[in-house]
């Protein structure tokens, strides 16, 4: 791709040469023409002084100089100023590649001073006109066409047969070389003589350096036939040496002129080539100087020719030197401005002005298809102008290569898009441009023949459509027309002639015209200001292709990719040491069972031997296996094609990932990583933007095999879009398995059913990421990828590590009988426990707290996974709480206040946060739920187990958070009162059992108290937890009991009573619970039959709570029961000691008659529970009303 992209950079080298020359504007006679030239390059010396020769000088004799190179004179030394010089075919073509910048774009006309001026002159003119016409974009490149030339080759070769056969039939039956006559050559001769004179004034003239360009051309007669068929070139076979030296002179190709200017002839920009001589000095900063015969009188077309010329050259004046029979008689010097009012030299400069803008409108209005060759032909002494598209005549014939300007036009066509796409700044408008001057050059070429011209035009098409960035759907960055209303064609319609005055309609014309394209029938038509208008708008081809999606751009990128790669693989010899490979066979994608693949330890080598390669780059030179020679265009051009498609298929597989569609990724990502496989072996080294690119490759990889181990339920699917081809896919791979096995990436892109397989994979693959990353020292100029890759790294290593727990946890479920923990959970663990390791470091590596938090959160799981699998297997009436358990207890714990210390604080992700904290408070208080329901008596004393169980218990309140509104917070608040209970709970047992120390035992009394009450209250805010409401009060009231037992006093007595009493009016809420659930269901029951089934799952789960509930009833009534007997008796001993009417008797009588109706409700079996707990609620309203009575008449 260097070389080829050297043809368009050559561009600037010339015009680099010279700084512009200001341009400036002359207004000649009476008729205003705006005229600016402004010089572009110029390798004339600094303009010299001529020598005024003395009168009765004898021009005939040759000065002492003569023939000699003269830097002064340039290569006109010898012509009569450039008239009789021969153009070469290709002069404009030469030009155009210099100044690459204007082409298409800027100028309107490319050619030789010599071929404008014919042009311009052809209403005055009786001689003929043959030019070649070629349009890129709004540039017509024009060049002389020299007939006689041509079918003097034709003789010799056979090269132009069809073209002379034409001529012959259409246009001259009769044709025959002219020769150019004694007076011509004795002219050419004396003018030589009198510029050589001129510069004598200084001796003789310095020879030219040889490494210039310039070379003199000889005045020998003949010796100008000779240099001008020299210059044709044969029909381009081999295009190498036009590729690797785009300005070689063999071909025609360059630019010989002394000054290349852009002139600017009224609303008409040229770039014109001139080898004008041009003197000054003194008086005259820049003069042309001028031979004339003193008896000849100067014609119009002398006049014109000298006018425009110093126009061209932005000459001011002109010296005229007269002689008669070559002796000097005198000088004259005339304005340029002058030059239309000589005498018998009469002009209108503003018919010249039209007839330029008329030729100009002609020639665009007819030449509208880029790349085709057209001639514009007037025969000698006629009047019709015509012109002919030689492209469509030369197909007809065997062979359309037969065109020598084919060639060049190409390369043309390429260096400006070349040179628009090596503009940093260019706008993405000229994208369609670009892309239609490179299909119009890939049109004009032979594959066996241009292979390497193809190929990167193909390269540089893939290259406009931006594979890495979000392509934009409206289509704002192309408009319809890229520059103007003449704007690049790809194709042509038709257009019917459509000029107002007919001009261009040839059906006047003689029936053998019909070739035609365009005919002026008269060349007096030309003078007719605006006579002919550019009324062809060329249909807006050339706007860029909207893709819609991803898919349908790396589609187009591929197509020309494979295009560029047939190319390269057409052009490589040695076809007959490739294995043999039919592109139509699909090749296989390998595709195998995990039983057959090895697992993780082949995964392990495999990877190895990738890394071990990678690492290689610096040390082995890798070769071609289809004989590429490193260093050729082939090689160059195939890397970066291969490359091109690698980015393609990333961009696909990227899309697809999106989509869901993990097979057809997976697939493409294989595709991208055999691209790259292939490009290892080619590169003997690789550049950083390579390597970060397959960092990305692998890390998408990675991201898919994630994906498909998370979905596995498609499989089938997946296989499916895994195992598909396209031909064009088909056709790359080929082309990749001329290079390369494609095999070193088998490893990460194979489609394996092991769900752990596929993790590895994963796992694999941002590893071999972060290896690139490190040991290419890319790490701190990609900080970014860095920071991705490890963030994967630390996923993939959590989700490993999690499958490891699951199926750790899912052994232990299935271990029954054994009661020893097996060696396969154990390694199960200790893998687990590595991944997660291992992650943690990964996050901590990039400073991400939150993820780091997560898998210390998992390790703590694990923690308690193994704390579980712990649990001796024996019967509950001997098992006690093992060291083993709280020991991983213990170390769950730690790794959850590490997770706490990673976040730091709750606002730096709340959702973490509560959930590490929630873990917590859940392990503290599964520890001391186990160690109080299994106290491990055999170790520890009572003591130290309830220090232990209520230090656990209030770490695990610690964390939970009853107070923040979240889902959780129901949750938070049934622990917390579930702690209370059991604390309440451990310290009434602990009263029931312990004797002696007083004090203690009234610290157990305030705990149990306070516990007891707090579990109320948090239960009480729960609406969904009636029974262990009902529990907790029913133990509040044991515990009254058990303190009513040790009183002896009866007010003290009596004190406990009414507070127990107390505790049982409150249980009213739970009791108004149960009495809706079971009102709502019976509810459910009654509705029929028809929602029996639907009910029925329900019922078995109510059941449970009925069973509950019926128990606590039972324990409610008899404690009721009792605690009103003990009432009524206690109240009945006191009135006799007392006597008398007071608060106590409504009392008494109230509880006794509570105690009556509980009897009886007791005694009647048949009620139904929703009735028990009617009757209850009754009840207990009649006792709550007292005790506000009574408590009323005590205030």
């Amino acid at each position: 791709m260097a070389e080829l992209c050297g043809l368009g950079a050559a561009a600037s080298l010339r015009g680099d040469a010279e700084e512009p020359k200001q341009g400036s504007v002359l207004f000649l006679g009476g008729n205003e023409v705006k005229s600016s030239a402004v010089v572009k390059y110029s390798s004339a010396p600094p303009q010299a002084a001529f020598a005024w020769l003395q009168e009765k000088t004898d021009l005939k004799l040759p000065p002492a100089n003569w023939l000699r190179e003269s830097a002064k004179l340039g290569p006109a030394g010898t012509t009569v100023l450039g008239n009789n010089k021969k153009s070469t075919p290709f002069s404009s073509f030469g030009m155009a590649y210099d100044f690459i910048d204007s082409i298409g774009n800027d100028v309107d006309v490319v050619s030789d001073s010599e071929n404008i001026k014919k042009l311009l002159k052809i209403p005055y003119s009786k001689s003929h006109v043959s030019m070649a016409v070629h349009r890129i974009g709004r540039t017509l490149l024009l060049d002389e066409l020299d007939i006689q030339e041509l079918f003097m080759r034709s003789s010799q070769t056979g090269d132009w047969t069809w073209l002379k056969e034409f001529y012959q039939r259409l246009i001259d039956q009769k044709w025959q070389r002219k020769k150019k006559s004694k007076e011509h050559w004795y002219q050419k001769a004396i003018l030589s003589k009198f510029l050589y004179y001129s510069i004598n004034g200084d001796g003789a003239a310095q020879p030219v350096p040889s490494s210039s360009k310039q070379h003199e051309e000889g005045a020998v007669p003949g010796e100008s036939d000779e240099a001008g068929r020299a210059s044709w070139p044969a029909p381009f076979e081999m295009p190498s040496s036009l590729s690797e030296d785009p300005g070689a002179s063999n071909q025609g190709l360059k630019n010989d002129f002394v000054r290349n200017i852009l002139w600017t002839f009224e609303d008409i920009h040229m770039l014109v080539g001139s080898n004008m001589p041009i003197f000054g000095g003194g008086r005259y900063p820049a003069v042309s100087l001028r031979l004339r015969d003193n008896n000849k009188p100067i014609n119009v077309l002398t006049g014109i020719d000298y006018w425009l010329d110093n126009l061209i050259c932005n000459v001011p004046e002109l010296v005229m030197c007269f002689h008669v029979n070559g002796i000097v008689q005198k000088y004259e010097m005339i304005k340029t401005e002058d030059i239309p009012n000589l005498e018998n030299s009469n002009f209108s400069t503003k018919v010249i002005k039209d007839i330029a803008q008329n030729i100009l409108s002609f020639l665009k209005s007819n030449c509208t298809k880029e790349g085709h060759t057209y001639w514009l032909f007037k025969a000698s002494g006629s009047d019709i102008v015509k012109l002919y598209d030689l492209t469509t005549l030369c197909e007809e014939t065997e062979d359309k290569y037969q065109n020598p300007f084919t060639m060049p036009v190409a390369i043309l066509l390429y260096k400006v898009a070349c040179n628009m796409m090596l503009k940093k700044n260019q706008n993405k408008k000229h994208y369609g441009t670009i892309r239609t001057l490179l299909l119009n050059c890939l049109k004009l070429l032979d594959n066996g023949r241009h292979p390497q011209i193809i190929a990167s035009a193909n390269f540089m098409l893939s290259e406009l459509f931006q594979l890495d960035e979000p392509k934009k759907e409206d289509n704002t960055d192309f408009p319809i027309n890229g520059n103007s209303d003449e704007s690049y064609s790809e194709e042509e319609e038709e257009m019917p002639d459509s000029d107002e005055n007919g001009s261009y309609s040839n059906s006047s014309d003689p029936p053998d015209d019909n070739k035609a394209v365009a005919v002026i029938k008269s060349v007096g038509e030309l003078s007719v200001p605006e006579k002919y208008k550019s009324v062809h708008r060329i249909r807006p081809s050339c706007a860029f292709p909207v893709c819609h999606g991803a898919e349908e751009r790396c589609r187009l990128v591929l197509s020309y990719v494979l295009e560029g790669l047939k190319s390269v693989d057409s052009s490589v010899k040695k076809e007959s040491d490739l294995p043999a490979a039919d592109p139509s066979t699909p090749i296989p994608l390998k595709y195998e069972d995990e039983s057959t693949s090895g697992g993780p330890e082949c995964l392990e080598k495999q990877m190895a031997l990738f890394l071990d390669k990678m690492g290689s780059f610096q040390k082995d030179k890798h070769s071609s296996q289809s004989g590429m020679i490193p260093g050729s265009w082939q090689y160059k051009m195939k890397l970066q094609l291969i490359l091109k498609s690698s980015k393609a298929y990333y961009v696909l597989s990227d899309a697809a990932m999106i989509l869901q569609k993990y097979g057809r990724a997976l697939r493409y990502i294989k595709l991208a990583l055999q691209c790259h496989d292939t490009y290892c072996c080619l590169s003997a080294s690789m550049l950083p933007e390579v390597l970060v690119f397959l960092c990305q490759c692998l890390t998408l990889c990675g991201d898919i095999q994630l994906m498909l181990a998370q979905n596995a339920n498609n499989r089938a699917a997946y296989l499916e879009e895994y195992n598909y081809q396209t031909k064009e896919d088909q056709e790359i791979l080929h082309s990749l398995h001329r290079e390369s096995s494609c095999q070193v990436f088998a490893w990460a892109t194979d489609l394996s059913t092991d769900l752990e397989c596929q993790l590895s994979v994963s796992c694999k693959c941002y590893e071999a990421a972060y290896e690139i990353l490190l040991f290419s020292n890319l790490k701190k100029q990609n900080p970014e990828q860095h920071i991705q890759v490890l963030k994967r790294m630390g996923n993939i290593r959590n989700e490993i590590g999690v499958f490891y727990m699951n199926q750790a946890a899912a052994v232990q479920s299935e271990r029954v009988v054994s009661k020893n923990v097996s060696t396969t959970e154990q390694q199960l663990w200790k893998k687990s426990f590595s991944c997660f390791e291992k992650g943690i470091q990964n996050f901590e590596a990039i400073d991400d707290a939150t993820n780091a938090a997560l898998l210390l959160c998992n390790t703590g799981r694990l923690m308690r996974i193994c704390a579980q699998a712990h649990c001796a297997a024996e019967g509950d009436f001997k098992r006690e709480f093992s060291p083993e358990e709280a020991l991983y207890y213990n170390k769950a714990i730690d790794y959850y206040l590490k997770a706490l210390r990673s976040l730091g604080k709750r606002e730096m992700h709340p959702a973490v946060w509560d959930s590490v904290n929630w873990e917590l408070s859940t392990t503290y208080f599964t520890m001391a739920t186990l160690q109080q329901d299994y106290a491990p008596l055999s170790r520890k004393a009572q003591e130290q187990i309830e220090k232990e169980v209520s230090e656990a218990m209030m770490k695990s309140l610690k964390y939970c958070d009853v107070d923040t509104v979240s889902p959780r917070q129901p949750l938070c608040q049934y622990r917390a009162a579930t702690i209370h209970h059991r604390l309440a709970s451990m310290y009434h047992s602990c009263l029931r059992n312990q004797v002696g120390d007083e004090h203690l035992r009234k610290q157990h009394r305030i705990l149990a108290d306070l516990h007891y009450s707090k579990a109320v209250r948090l239960f009480q805010l729960l609406k969904d937890a009636p029974c262990e409401l009902l529990r907790v009060q029913l133990e509040r009231v044991a515990f009254a009991e058990f303190q009513m037992a040790s009183q002896n006093s009866s007010a003290g007595k009596l004190k406990t009573l009414f507070g127990a009493l107390d505790i049982m009016a409150k249980t009213k809420c739970a009791f108004q619970l149960i009495r809706k659930e079971l009102a709502a269901e019976s509810e459910q029951i009654s509705k029929g039959e028809s929602n029996a089934e639907s009910i029925s799952p329900n019922e078995s789960s109510t059941a449970l709570n009925k069973e509950e509930v019926v128990k606590l009833l039972s324990i409610f009534e008899s404690r009721m029961s009792f605690l009103l007997l003990q009432s009524i008796k206690l109240l009945t001993s006191t009135k006799k000691k007392t006597g008398g009417v007071n608060e106590e008797e409504v009392t008494l009588k109230t509880n006794k008659q509570v105690y009556s109706l509980l009897l009886r409700a007791t005694a009647n079996k048949s009620m139904t529970l929703l009735e028990r707990i009617e009757v209850i609620l009754n009840l207990l309203e009649q006792l709550s009303q007292n005790s506000e009575a009574t408590s009323g008449g005590i205030q």
